[in-house]
């Protein structure tokens, strides 16, 4: 069966910069930069997309490509006899699931508040009413499963039309409209009183903010909103043909990504300097300050509206494109056909989602590590922790060692095309530097995490001495 192909450039750069769009640029890196002092975050942040994130992106695409298949089965293909590397493309499968799993209830949030805001329900509320609308929605099954439910079913819908018709072009206007909200809500934020003080938190570096744990957090932030390590950009790698160079494409849909998580911070933080909003908050800010944001804020009902169709349309980015990459794996597995596939694929993520859906509530009596934390942070904890990392490092390893695809191998595939070109003298970086830069990531991330109140495996060693 002759392989499904994307029908344009743009279309290419469009969907991977969808994939790697998501939560993590428009939940999770403004409140980080809230809480690791704005600019040195921002700063430290860039540096480490390009000496991580870029590398291991053209890694994951020239994979793909050169296989033309998925990441179940791009081993087999590249892979010597008698090697095992294929085992990862198991887990890779299984990692993207495990993401799914949580990822389709946070944007199920998302939608929820955009239907909030639209129908009017979240202006002119109290401030305890609005603050208490997040927690109010965690309570209740019926909300939880029910968006997490619609995430899914229009996911699979939308890939049932097929590669081009289907997950190419609903990405493609998607994408142009997240950009274009994107535009829109900046410079409304820039209108607000607190415009001055927010921007100057957010783009100047103060470099006295600039410790230990801004640098871990940069790094590991870099590594997380890109999904490098489960074979997410691998996949797209695999529906294009030679004509471009990877280097070229990855600076492309980096640029993109990188844009998207800046724009974010212009929105966010000018709104909160102006309402005085707690930079600092956390993982709330999206949802709690946000919304008490413009529930103050002359036509928050219209913006309010807008900002959370812009989170949607940035979260179902990623959704479509990480079920396109189960998808392509099942089907390759089972030979079955793309709605078929469609389908079982839809019950059974719907199926695997529902712990987490439901460990705000009814199993809220789970709790894996620290006080507070439930099955959504075990899940993330599996996936952003131990997954990505070590999965990119399988991706980087087997392509610059001689007992993996090699590094001429990877090169030359990386290089085919037109475009900017990998230059053959990094490769004393990419061979020796990257992987370790990548088992420091995933040797601090283990170290620091809280397994239990006031335990981390860190803490614990200290106290030995």
């Amino acid at each position: 069966m002759e392989r499904e192909k994307l029908g344009s450039r743009l279309g290419f750069i469009l969907l991977s910069a969808g994939c790697a769009i998501g939560c993590g640029n428009v939940w999770k890196f403004p409140w980080m930069a809230g809480q690791y002092g704005g600019g040195a975050f921002v700063l430290i942040y860039l540096i480490f997309l390009l000496i991580l994130g870029l590398p291991v992106m053209v890694m994951e695409f020239s994979l793909g490509r050169a296989a033309q298949c998925s990441p179940i089965s791009l081993y087999q293909k590249l892979e010597k006899p008698g090697q095992k590397w294929h085992w990862h493309g198991k887990v890779a499968l299984i990692a993207n699931l495990l993401l799914m799993m949580f990822y389709t209830s946070v944007t199920g949030w998302i939608l929820y508040y955009f239907v909030q805001f639209l129908c009017g329900n979240m202006t002119g509320i109290s401030a305890e009413a609005s603050a208490n609308l997040f927690g109010n929605m965690l309570s209740d099954p019926i909300i939880m499963v029910g968006f997490m439910a619609i995430v899914v079913v229009v996911g699979f819908l939308i890939l049932s039309f097929g590669l081009q018709k289907g997950v190419e072009g609903v990405t493609k206007y998607m994408m142009l409209a997240l950009l274009g909200l994107m535009v829109i809500l900046a410079i409304n934020s820039f209108t607000l009183d607190g415009a001055k003080e927010g921007l100057a938190f957010y783009l100047k570096p103060d470099l006295s903010k600039i410790n230990g744990s801004v640098i871990v957090g940069a790094m590991n932030q870099s590594f997380f909103t890109l999904s490098l390590g489960i074979g997410s950009m691998a996949i797209f790698g695999s529906y294009i043909g030679k004509e471009r160079s990877l280097m070229g494409e990855s600076l492309n849909i980096l640029g993109l990504d990188t844009f998207v998580a800046l724009m974010a911070g212009l929105i966010i933080f000018p709104a909160c300097f102006t309402f005085d909003v707690e930079v600092g908050a956390g993982p709330s800010l999206l949802f709690q300050a946000m919304a008490s944001v413009f529930n103050n804020m002359n036509g928050g009902r219209i913006w309010g509206s807008l900002f959370f169709l812009f989170m949607f349309f940035a979260a179902m980015s990623t959704i479509i494109a990480v079920f396109e990459n189960i998808l392509a794996m099942v089907c390759e597995i089972t030979g079955w056909k793309r709605v078929k596939g469609c389908i079982i694929c839809a019950i059974s993520v719907l199926i695997l989602s529902l712990p987490c859906a439901l460990g705000f509530n009814l199993l809220s009596k789970f709790v894996p590590f620290a006080s507070g934390s439930g099955v959504l942070d075990l899940e993330d904890f599996i996936v952003s922790n131990c997954c990505l990392p070590l999965g990119a490092l399988c991706y980087v390893l087997f392509c610059v060692t001689k007992k993996g695809w090699g590094f001429n191998n990877f090169l030359e595939e990386a290089n085919a095309g037109k475009g900017l070109k990998m230059p053959r003298w990094l490769k004393p970086y990419l061979t020796y530097v990257l992987p370790l830069i990548i088992i420091i990531v995933f040797v601090i991330g283990i170290l620091t995490f809280p397994f239990a109140d006031n335990f981390t495996i860190l803490d614990w060693i200290k106290n030995l001495f």
